[in-house]
């Protein structure tokens, strides 16, 4: 496929992995790339001499396009900047901030920016800042979220009204058809998160990915919006934080229920009834844990039965 998701990062589908936190290392991204789409690291949980490692892991592993997903809020921005500068890294998404500050900078060291937004807002804001592309995120999707909660479905034509950017859809897609069906509302791409995060090459713990492929529709909810809106796994620790939100607790009280590295024993380490576990809403409909290979193949046999289906329809 050509498309200008495709042109602007020099990949063969316009299928971005998302840069999970404890979850995008580069096992899981290389394989992405291997596999025609896009891999992105996630620097959001990687100390700076681990993405360092990870960084040239990925060099080694493939000659495909890769990049580097960069939460703003990263308590070593500007260190995490100079990293990826440094060593040379051609693609960066950036989210949980203002493109503002940095797009400049990595401009000016050859570097492409696309940023995450949840709102056609925060979409025109991306233009003013000069991205090359938008990533617009519904509240379908897992970890931080937007506070509007506005689905995918909804989100992807308001912001292809918004800007001419090329755009990315994200939030709630793990087949083909969804693939499509956001391409029909104006998407040029997909970044793809969940999916991933459940394939053998990911980083999360096996019991994470089996708590997750466990699911049931419902099992998953936005919450922590005090401190920066979440969707989490209904367990323990989940329960513990429903329970303060309902008396009003504060974001002081809810970051001590948390517990400091909660996402990392939950999805790192396994803890899966007191760690902070982040998925999003289409787990429920993932039952298999699958090699990076046979999620792409599958997702785009998936794509191209989709697209012959509406021309059979609309030659009717």
């Amino acid at each position: 496929m050509r498309n200008r998701i495709c042109e602007l990062f020099g990949i063969e589908k316009p299928i971005i992995q998302g840069g999970m936190v404890w979850c995008s290392g580069w096992r899981l991204a290389a394989a992405v790339s291997n596999a025609g789409g896009l891999g992105l690291l996630g620097a959001g949980s990687m100390h700076p001499e681990t993405l360092i490692e990870h960084i040239r892991k990925m060099k080694a592993a493939t000659t495909k396009p890769w990049g580097i997903n960069v939460p703003l809020m990263y308590p070593e921005i500007d260190r995490l900047v100079q990293i990826i500068i440094d060593e040379g890294v051609k693609i960066v998404f950036t989210s949980a901030g203002s493109p503002k500050k940095y797009t400049a900078q990595f401009h000016a060291a050859g570097i492409k920016v696309a940023h995450v937004v949840s709102s056609s807002k925060f979409a025109r804001k991306c233009e003013e800042a000069g991205v090359d592309a938008i990533v617009a995120e519904g509240f379908e999707a897992g970890g931080h979220n937007g506070r509007e909660e506005t689905t995918t479905l909804t989100l992807i034509p308001q912001v292809r009204q918004a800007t001419s950017l090329p755009l990315i859809a994200a939030g709630g897609i793990a087949s083909g058809r969804a693939i499509l069906a956001t391409q029909v509302l104006g998407a040029e791409g997909v970044q793809i998160g969940t999916l991933f995060a459940l394939t053998e090459e990911s980083s999360a713990s096996q019991a994470f990915k089996e708590r997750c492929t466990a699911l049931e529709e419902g099992d998953t909810m936005l919450c922590l919006k005090k401190i920066a809106p979440s969707r989490l796994i209904k367990n323990a620790l989940y329960q513990d934080i429903a329970a303060a939100e309902a008396r009003g607790a504060e974001a002081e009280e809810l970051r001590s229920i948390l517990g400091k590295a909660s996402t990392k024993r939950g999805i790192f380490e396994g803890d899966v009834e007191r760690g902070e576990l982040e998925i999003g809403q289409i787990a429920s409909a993932i039952k298999q844990i699958l090699p990076v290979k046979d999620v792409m193949e599958q997702l785009w046999k998936e794509y191209k039965e989709g697209m012959e289906g509406l021309i059979s329809v609309s030659a009717e």
